[in-house]
Protein backbone atom coordinates (compact mmCIF):
# COMPACT_ATOMS: atom_id res chain seq x y z
CA UNK A 1 0.00 0.00 0.00
CA UNK A 2 1.24 3.44 -0.56
CA UNK A 3 2.14 5.24 1.99
CA UNK A 4 -0.77 8.04 3.09
CA UNK A 5 -0.80 11.66 1.19
CA UNK A 6 0.99 14.49 2.40
CA UNK A 7 -1.68 17.18 2.82
CA UNK A 8 -0.95 20.42 1.08
CA UNK A 9 -1.65 23.89 2.17
CA UNK A 10 -5.72 23.88 1.89
CA UNK A 11 -8.43 26.03 3.51
CA UNK A 12 -10.05 25.80 6.83
CA UNK A 13 -13.28 23.97 7.38
CA UNK A 14 -16.14 25.93 6.77
CA UNK A 15 -17.08 28.54 9.98
CA UNK A 16 -20.15 27.22 10.43
CA UNK A 17 -18.14 24.13 11.92
CA UNK A 18 -17.26 25.54 14.60
CA UNK A 19 -17.61 24.63 18.29
CA UNK A 20 -20.70 24.91 20.40
CA UNK A 21 -19.80 28.72 21.99
CA UNK A 22 -18.36 27.95 25.89
CA UNK A 23 -21.15 29.91 27.20
CA UNK A 24 -23.67 27.33 25.77
CA UNK A 25 -21.76 24.22 27.14
CA UNK A 26 -21.19 26.24 30.79
CA UNK A 27 -25.40 26.97 30.68
CA UNK A 28 -25.99 23.69 29.63
CA UNK A 29 -23.65 21.96 32.19
CA UNK A 30 -25.42 24.41 34.86
CA UNK A 31 -28.98 23.34 33.77
CA UNK A 32 -28.71 19.60 32.84
CA UNK A 33 -30.47 18.33 36.12
CA UNK A 34 -32.97 20.52 35.27
CA UNK A 35 -33.29 19.24 31.95
CA UNK A 36 -32.77 15.33 32.36
CA UNK A 37 -35.90 15.90 34.80
CA UNK A 38 -37.98 17.22 31.68
CA UNK A 39 -36.47 14.99 29.08
CA UNK A 40 -35.96 11.61 31.33
CA UNK A 41 -31.96 11.81 30.16
CA UNK A 42 -29.69 9.55 31.82
CA UNK A 43 -26.89 11.44 33.26
CA UNK A 44 -23.57 10.97 32.11
CA UNK A 45 -21.31 8.13 34.07
CA UNK A 46 -18.01 9.08 32.42
CA UNK A 47 -17.00 12.87 31.84
CA UNK A 48 -13.52 12.37 29.60
CA UNK A 49 -12.18 15.68 28.49
CA UNK A 50 -11.79 16.39 25.08
CA UNK A 51 -8.46 16.37 23.54
CA UNK A 52 -8.20 20.13 21.81
CA UNK A 53 -10.10 20.14 18.02
CA UNK A 54 -6.81 20.83 15.29
CA UNK A 55 -6.85 23.61 13.19
CA UNK A 56 -11.50 24.41 13.92
CA UNK A 57 -11.13 27.88 14.85
CA UNK A 58 -13.36 28.73 17.84
CA UNK A 59 -16.10 31.19 17.21
CA UNK A 60 -16.13 34.12 19.93
CA UNK A 61 -18.59 34.58 22.78
CA UNK A 62 -21.83 36.40 22.22
CA UNK A 63 -23.22 38.57 25.08
CA UNK A 64 -23.02 36.24 28.18
CA UNK A 65 -26.51 37.23 29.12
CA UNK A 66 -28.33 34.27 27.67
CA UNK A 67 -31.48 33.04 28.61
CA UNK A 68 -33.16 29.77 29.30
CA UNK A 69 -34.88 29.82 25.92
CA UNK A 70 -32.19 30.09 24.04
CA UNK A 71 -29.98 27.28 25.82
CA UNK A 72 -33.06 25.23 25.08
CA UNK A 73 -33.81 26.69 21.74
CA UNK A 74 -30.05 25.20 20.74
CA UNK A 75 -27.23 26.56 18.72
CA UNK A 76 -27.38 27.21 15.27
CA UNK A 77 -25.62 26.56 11.96
CA UNK A 78 -23.79 23.64 9.93
CA UNK A 79 -23.75 20.23 12.06
CA UNK A 80 -25.90 21.90 15.17
CA UNK A 81 -29.49 22.32 13.98
CA UNK A 82 -30.09 18.75 14.51
CA UNK A 83 -29.61 19.44 18.34
CA UNK A 84 -31.99 20.87 20.54
CA UNK A 85 -31.63 20.96 24.18
CA UNK A 86 -35.56 20.75 25.33
CA UNK A 87 -38.61 19.77 23.67
CA UNK A 88 -38.68 20.09 19.89
CA UNK A 89 -40.19 23.26 17.99
CA UNK A 90 -41.23 23.57 14.23
CA UNK A 91 -39.16 25.73 13.29
CA UNK A 92 -40.47 28.24 9.82
CA UNK A 93 -39.11 26.97 6.57
CA UNK A 94 -35.63 28.39 5.70
CA UNK A 95 -35.06 29.06 2.15
CA UNK A 96 -32.35 26.45 0.00
CA UNK A 97 -28.98 27.66 -0.39
CA UNK A 98 -29.48 29.56 -4.23
CA UNK A 99 -26.12 28.21 -5.87
CA UNK A 100 -26.91 24.33 -5.22
CA UNK A 101 -28.90 22.65 -7.67
CA UNK A 102 -31.52 19.91 -7.40
CA UNK A 103 -34.85 20.51 -5.60
CA UNK A 104 -35.66 19.66 -2.21
CA UNK A 105 -38.67 17.28 -1.86
CA UNK A 106 -41.71 19.12 -0.48
CA UNK A 107 -42.64 18.64 2.72
CA UNK A 108 -39.33 16.55 3.64
CA UNK A 109 -37.98 17.77 7.36
CA UNK A 110 -34.12 18.81 6.49
CA UNK A 111 -31.84 21.31 7.31
CA UNK A 112 -30.07 23.65 4.55
CA UNK A 113 -26.06 23.59 4.93
CA UNK A 114 -23.90 25.94 2.93
CA UNK A 115 -22.17 24.25 -0.48
CA UNK A 116 -18.65 22.81 0.67
CA UNK A 117 -15.43 24.23 0.89
CA UNK A 118 -15.29 24.01 -3.34
CA UNK A 119 -10.89 23.82 -2.78
CA UNK A 120 -11.61 21.22 -0.68
CA UNK A 121 -13.98 19.38 -2.36
CA UNK A 122 -11.24 19.62 -5.84
CA UNK A 123 -8.87 18.04 -3.39
CA UNK A 124 -10.82 15.30 -2.31
CA UNK A 125 -11.81 14.27 -6.24
CA UNK A 126 -8.47 14.16 -7.58
CA UNK A 127 -7.14 12.03 -4.96
CA UNK A 128 -9.95 9.43 -4.47
CA UNK A 129 -10.04 9.07 -7.99
CA UNK A 130 -6.07 8.58 -7.92
CA UNK A 131 -6.96 5.86 -5.27
CA UNK A 132 -9.49 4.84 -6.84
CA UNK A 133 -7.35 3.80 -10.27
CA UNK A 134 -4.02 3.59 -9.22
CA UNK A 135 -3.90 1.64 -5.65
CA UNK A 136 -7.18 -1.07 -5.77
CA UNK A 137 -7.78 -0.29 -9.91
CA UNK A 138 -11.60 -0.66 -8.49
CA UNK A 139 -13.31 0.09 -11.84
CA UNK A 140 -12.87 -0.06 -15.73
CA UNK A 141 -12.96 2.63 -18.28
CA UNK A 142 -16.78 2.26 -18.96
CA UNK A 143 -17.52 3.49 -15.30
CA UNK A 144 -15.88 6.30 -15.16
CA UNK A 145 -18.47 8.74 -16.21
CA UNK A 146 -20.13 7.10 -13.28
CA UNK A 147 -17.75 7.23 -10.65
CA UNK A 148 -17.39 10.84 -11.44
CA UNK A 149 -21.28 11.42 -10.96
CA UNK A 150 -21.22 10.24 -7.67
CA UNK A 151 -19.46 13.35 -6.07
CA UNK A 152 -18.29 11.55 -3.48
CA UNK A 153 -15.85 14.42 -2.89
CA UNK A 154 -18.83 16.74 -2.30
CA UNK A 155 -20.19 14.39 -0.08
CA UNK A 156 -17.69 13.40 1.97
CA UNK A 157 -16.14 17.30 2.49
CA UNK A 158 -20.55 18.40 2.97
CA UNK A 159 -20.56 15.43 5.68
CA UNK A 160 -17.36 16.18 7.87
CA UNK A 161 -17.28 19.72 7.92
CA UNK A 162 -14.57 19.96 11.11
CA UNK A 163 -12.38 17.63 9.49
CA UNK A 164 -9.04 19.38 10.03
CA UNK A 165 -7.49 18.13 7.27
CA UNK A 166 -7.13 16.69 3.54
CA UNK A 167 -5.94 13.53 4.69
CA UNK A 168 -9.04 13.05 7.66
CA UNK A 169 -11.75 13.10 5.23
CA UNK A 170 -9.60 10.97 3.04
CA UNK A 171 -10.19 8.39 5.50
CA UNK A 172 -14.13 8.62 5.20
CA UNK A 173 -13.69 9.23 1.38
CA UNK A 174 -12.14 5.87 0.50
CA UNK A 175 -14.37 3.57 3.01
CA UNK A 176 -17.70 5.17 1.70
CA UNK A 177 -16.00 4.28 -2.18
CA UNK A 178 -15.29 1.16 -0.83
CA UNK A 179 -18.59 0.30 0.90
CA UNK A 180 -20.25 1.37 -2.31
CA UNK A 181 -18.18 -0.65 -4.80
CA UNK A 182 -19.11 -3.61 -2.92
CA UNK A 183 -23.08 -2.91 -2.72
CA UNK A 184 -22.76 -2.40 -6.62
CA UNK A 185 -21.16 -5.73 -7.02
CA UNK A 186 -22.02 -7.97 -4.34
CA UNK A 187 -25.49 -6.88 -4.76
CA UNK A 188 -26.51 -4.09 -7.09
CA UNK A 189 -26.38 -3.10 -10.94
CA UNK A 190 -22.58 -4.20 -11.61
CA UNK A 191 -22.87 -8.10 -11.52
CA UNK A 192 -24.31 -8.35 -8.15
CA UNK A 193 -26.91 -10.92 -6.91
CA UNK A 194 -28.06 -12.21 -4.14
CA UNK A 195 -27.25 -16.02 -4.90
CA UNK A 196 -24.15 -16.57 -3.08
CA UNK A 197 -24.11 -13.07 -1.34
CA UNK A 198 -23.35 -14.40 2.56
CA UNK A 199 -19.81 -15.97 1.15
CA UNK A 200 -18.54 -12.97 -1.13
CA UNK A 201 -19.38 -10.86 2.00
CA UNK A 202 -17.66 -12.93 4.61
CA UNK A 203 -14.98 -12.88 2.62
CA UNK A 204 -14.85 -9.41 2.03
CA UNK A 205 -15.24 -8.65 5.38
CA UNK A 206 -12.31 -9.76 6.14
CA UNK A 207 -10.60 -7.00 4.83
CA UNK A 208 -11.61 -5.29 7.57
CA UNK A 209 -11.60 -8.19 10.16
CA UNK A 210 -8.18 -10.00 9.53
CA UNK A 211 -8.39 -13.76 9.45
CA UNK A 212 -5.80 -15.92 12.15
CA UNK A 213 -4.96 -18.63 10.69
CA UNK A 214 -2.16 -21.44 10.28
CA UNK A 215 0.77 -20.77 8.72
CA UNK A 216 -0.14 -23.24 6.11
CA UNK A 217 -3.67 -21.19 5.09
CA UNK A 218 -2.60 -17.94 5.90
CA UNK A 219 -0.92 -17.24 2.65
CA UNK A 220 -3.44 -17.92 0.82
CA UNK A 221 -6.15 -15.46 2.87
CA UNK A 222 -3.62 -12.63 2.12
CA UNK A 223 -3.72 -13.40 -1.70
CA UNK A 224 -7.96 -13.32 -2.12
CA UNK A 225 -8.00 -9.74 -0.69
CA UNK A 226 -6.77 -8.69 -4.17
CA UNK A 227 -9.40 -11.03 -6.23
CA UNK A 228 -11.72 -8.42 -6.94
CA UNK A 229 -12.13 -4.79 -6.76
CA UNK A 230 -14.35 -4.59 -3.14
CA UNK A 231 -12.02 -6.78 -1.32
CA UNK A 232 -9.19 -4.50 -2.68
CA UNK A 233 -10.93 -1.55 -1.99
CA UNK A 234 -11.58 -2.71 1.41
CA UNK A 235 -8.29 -3.62 2.11
CA UNK A 236 -7.01 -0.59 1.62
CA UNK A 237 -9.54 1.98 3.06
CA UNK A 238 -9.08 0.02 6.71
CA UNK A 239 -4.76 -0.25 5.87
CA UNK A 240 -5.61 4.27 5.80
CA UNK A 241 -7.94 3.80 8.43
CA UNK A 242 -6.60 2.36 11.48
CA UNK A 243 -3.66 4.18 10.78
CA UNK A 244 -5.03 7.21 12.40
CA UNK A 245 -7.95 5.49 14.02
CA UNK A 246 -8.02 3.94 17.64
CA UNK A 247 -8.15 -0.27 18.48
CA UNK A 248 -11.51 1.40 19.83
CA UNK A 249 -12.44 3.14 16.79
CA UNK A 250 -11.76 0.16 14.50
CA UNK A 251 -13.26 -1.96 16.21
CA UNK A 252 -16.35 0.09 16.23
CA UNK A 253 -16.30 0.44 12.63
CA UNK A 254 -15.77 -3.45 12.54
CA UNK A 255 -18.67 -3.84 14.14
CA UNK A 256 -20.89 -1.17 12.25
CA UNK A 257 -19.93 -3.24 8.93
CA UNK A 258 -20.92 -6.38 10.47
CA UNK A 259 -24.06 -4.66 11.01
CA UNK A 260 -24.64 -3.81 6.98
CA UNK A 261 -23.99 -6.79 5.85
CA UNK A 262 -26.08 -8.73 8.02
CA UNK A 263 -28.76 -6.27 6.85
CA UNK A 264 -27.34 -6.95 3.00
CA UNK A 265 -27.77 -10.58 3.72
CA UNK A 266 -31.43 -10.17 4.86
CA UNK A 267 -32.62 -8.01 1.78
CA UNK A 268 -31.22 -10.75 -0.47
CA UNK A 269 -33.30 -13.82 1.20
CA UNK A 270 -36.04 -11.27 0.38
CA UNK A 271 -35.34 -11.58 -2.85
CA UNK A 272 -34.32 -14.83 -3.37
CA UNK A 273 -37.71 -15.44 -1.73
CA UNK A 274 -39.53 -12.64 -3.88
CA UNK A 275 -41.10 -11.58 -0.28
CA UNK A 276 -42.25 -7.71 0.30
CA UNK A 277 -41.75 -7.36 4.10
CA UNK A 278 -43.70 -5.86 6.56
CA UNK A 279 -42.81 -2.13 6.95
CA UNK A 280 -42.09 -2.63 10.26
CA UNK A 281 -39.38 -5.45 9.48
CA UNK A 282 -38.53 -3.38 6.20
CA UNK A 283 -38.03 -0.87 8.62
CA UNK A 284 -35.93 -3.28 11.15
CA UNK A 285 -33.44 -4.25 7.99
CA UNK A 286 -33.12 -0.74 7.17
CA UNK A 287 -31.74 0.46 11.29
CA UNK A 288 -29.18 -2.88 9.33
CA UNK A 289 -29.05 -2.56 5.45
CA UNK A 290 -28.26 1.81 5.93
CA UNK A 291 -25.62 4.36 6.29
CA UNK A 292 -24.79 3.88 9.65
CA UNK A 293 -20.71 3.07 9.58
CA UNK A 294 -20.75 6.33 7.82
CA UNK A 295 -21.66 9.24 10.81
CA UNK A 296 -20.44 6.82 13.62
CA UNK A 297 -16.54 7.77 12.41
CA UNK A 298 -17.43 11.41 12.85
CA UNK A 299 -14.61 11.69 15.61
CA UNK A 300 -11.85 9.62 13.81
CA UNK A 301 -12.39 12.02 10.60
CA UNK A 302 -12.56 14.89 13.04
CA UNK A 303 -9.24 14.00 14.69
CA UNK A 304 -10.37 13.39 18.04
CA UNK A 305 -12.12 10.22 20.22
CA UNK A 306 -15.73 9.86 21.91
CA UNK A 307 -14.23 7.05 24.19
CA UNK A 308 -15.74 3.82 24.00
CA UNK A 309 -17.64 3.84 27.59
CA UNK A 310 -19.20 7.14 26.54
CA UNK A 311 -19.98 5.96 22.76
CA UNK A 312 -21.44 2.46 24.05
CA UNK A 313 -23.84 4.18 26.44
CA UNK A 314 -27.46 2.81 25.04
CA UNK A 315 -28.53 6.61 24.83
CA UNK A 316 -25.94 7.27 22.45
CA UNK A 317 -26.70 4.36 20.49
CA UNK A 318 -29.97 5.16 19.73
CA UNK A 319 -28.97 8.28 19.00
CA UNK A 320 -26.62 6.68 15.98
CA UNK A 321 -28.92 3.88 15.07
CA UNK A 322 -31.83 7.00 14.51
CA UNK A 323 -29.52 8.89 12.29
CA UNK A 324 -28.41 5.90 10.36
CA UNK A 325 -32.32 5.55 9.55
CA UNK A 326 -32.54 9.11 9.10
CA UNK A 327 -30.60 9.12 6.67
CA UNK A 328 -31.29 5.81 4.85
CA UNK A 329 -34.99 6.80 4.45
CA UNK A 330 -33.57 9.62 2.41
CA UNK A 331 -31.90 7.63 0.04
CA UNK A 332 -34.75 5.74 -0.36
CA UNK A 333 -36.96 8.59 -1.31
CA UNK A 334 -34.82 10.62 -3.71
CA UNK A 335 -33.12 7.09 -5.61
CA UNK A 336 -37.23 6.18 -5.82
CA UNK A 337 -37.31 6.94 -9.26
CA UNK A 338 -33.95 5.54 -10.38
CA UNK A 339 -34.80 2.39 -8.69
CA UNK A 340 -38.49 1.85 -10.12
CA UNK A 341 -36.42 1.98 -13.36
CA UNK A 342 -33.83 -0.24 -12.98
CA UNK A 343 -34.28 -4.28 -13.84
CA UNK A 344 -36.39 -6.35 -11.11
CA UNK A 345 -38.52 -5.05 -8.14
CA UNK A 346 -35.92 -2.80 -6.07
CA UNK A 347 -37.24 -3.03 -2.40
CA UNK A 348 -38.12 1.21 -0.55
CA UNK A 349 -40.27 2.36 2.09
CA UNK A 350 -42.48 3.49 -0.84
CA UNK A 351 -42.82 0.11 -2.31
CA UNK A 352 -43.47 -1.63 0.75
CA UNK A 353 -46.12 0.99 2.04
CA UNK A 354 -47.71 0.64 -1.22
CA UNK A 355 -47.53 -2.85 -1.56
CA UNK A 356 -47.95 -3.99 2.43
CA UNK A 357 -50.84 -0.94 3.56
CA UNK A 358 -52.90 -0.79 -0.07
CA UNK A 359 -51.56 2.67 -0.71
CA UNK A 360 -51.20 4.39 -4.31
CA UNK A 361 -48.00 4.66 -5.50
CA UNK A 362 -48.23 8.58 -4.22
CA UNK A 363 -49.99 8.21 -1.05
CA UNK A 364 -47.44 5.79 -0.34
CA UNK A 365 -44.30 7.58 -1.32
CA UNK A 366 -45.78 11.03 0.91
CA UNK A 367 -46.35 8.73 4.10
CA UNK A 368 -42.72 7.53 3.51
CA UNK A 369 -41.84 11.46 3.62
CA UNK A 370 -44.13 11.30 7.05
CA UNK A 371 -41.38 8.01 8.26
CA UNK A 372 -38.36 10.02 7.70
CA UNK A 373 -39.86 13.46 9.31
CA UNK A 374 -40.83 11.51 12.58
CA UNK A 375 -37.64 9.61 12.67
CA UNK A 376 -35.33 12.86 12.28
CA UNK A 377 -37.59 14.96 15.02
CA UNK A 378 -36.67 11.57 17.16
CA UNK A 379 -33.13 11.53 16.57
CA UNK A 380 -33.17 15.34 17.74
CA UNK A 381 -35.25 14.76 20.66
CA UNK A 382 -32.61 11.93 21.66
CA UNK A 383 -29.58 14.13 20.27
CA UNK A 384 -30.79 16.85 22.70
CA UNK A 385 -31.58 14.25 25.61
CA UNK A 386 -27.88 13.07 25.55
CA UNK A 387 -26.67 16.47 25.35
CA UNK A 388 -28.44 17.75 28.44
CA UNK A 389 -27.05 14.49 30.58
CA UNK A 390 -23.82 13.93 29.09
CA UNK A 391 -22.37 18.02 28.68
CA UNK A 392 -18.97 16.62 28.13
CA UNK A 393 -16.90 18.38 25.40
CA UNK A 394 -16.20 15.06 22.79
CA UNK A 395 -19.97 13.96 23.93
CA UNK A 396 -20.80 17.31 22.43
CA UNK A 397 -18.77 17.39 19.42
CA UNK A 398 -20.14 14.20 18.23
CA UNK A 399 -23.38 14.52 18.42
CA UNK A 400 -22.60 17.99 16.26
CA UNK A 401 -20.77 15.79 13.71
CA UNK A 402 -23.23 12.75 13.65
CA UNK A 403 -26.19 16.01 12.90
CA UNK A 404 -23.63 17.48 10.70
CA UNK A 405 -23.56 14.02 8.69
CA UNK A 406 -27.11 13.61 8.63
CA UNK A 407 -27.76 17.20 6.55
CA UNK A 408 -24.84 17.05 4.58
CA UNK A 409 -25.79 13.69 3.70
CA UNK A 410 -29.40 14.92 2.15
CA UNK A 411 -27.99 17.87 0.86
CA UNK A 412 -25.46 15.52 -1.35
CA UNK A 413 -28.60 13.32 -2.26
CA UNK A 414 -30.99 16.92 -2.88
CA UNK A 415 -28.05 18.45 -5.47
CA UNK A 416 -26.98 14.99 -6.94
CA UNK A 417 -29.48 15.45 -10.09
CA UNK A 418 -27.00 13.32 -12.14
CA UNK A 419 -27.98 10.38 -10.15
CA UNK A 420 -31.19 11.49 -8.62
CA UNK A 421 -34.99 12.94 -9.68
CA UNK A 422 -37.91 12.60 -7.89
CA UNK A 423 -41.38 11.80 -8.92
CA UNK A 424 -44.40 13.83 -10.29
CA UNK A 425 -45.98 13.68 -6.88
CA UNK A 426 -46.81 17.49 -6.49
Amino acid sequence: MSAPELTPPQSSPPEAAAPFGAHVLADAAARACDIKAATGAVPCASAVPDPPAPSVPAQPDPTPDVDLARILRGPSGLGTLGLRLGPREEPPAAPEPPAAEGKAIPGLYHHPVPEPDPARVEEVSRRIKSWALDEVSLYPDDWEEQFDGFSVGRYMVGCHPDAPTIDHLMIATRLMVAENALDDCYCEDHGGSPVGLGGRLLLAHTALDPLYTTAEYQPQWADSLYADAPRRAYRSAMEYFVQTASPAQSDRFRHDMARLHLGYLAEAAWSQEDHVPEVWEYLAMRQFNNFRPCPTITDTVGGYELPADLQARPDVQKVIALAGNATTIVNDLYSYTKELDAPGRHLNLPVVIAEREGLSDRDAYLKSVEVHNDLMHDFETEAAAVAAACPVPNVQRFLRGVAAWVDGNHHWHRTNTYRYSLPDFW
